[in-house]
């Protein structure tokens, strides 16, 4: 997998995480709202494993 898709799948996670987030926090599940939360942190790691990826390229 290429950097960029990581960087893509990242942004994804990280948004669909926060949609989560916003769900939880309006039907009042704290439940779901610590997913949407982990689910961005998930998104932000696949991030920077995109962009080390990317770094590493072009040396």
């Amino acid at each position: 997998m290429s950097g960029k898709d990581d960087k893509a799948k990242g942004a994804a996670n990280k948004a669909g995480g926060k949609v989560k987030e916003a769900a939880g926090k309006v039907t009042g599940s704290d439940k779901t709202e610590a997913k949407g939360k982990a689910q961005q942190v998930k998104g932000e790691g696949q991030k920077a494993k995109g962009g080390v990826k990317d770094s590493l390229k072009k040396k």
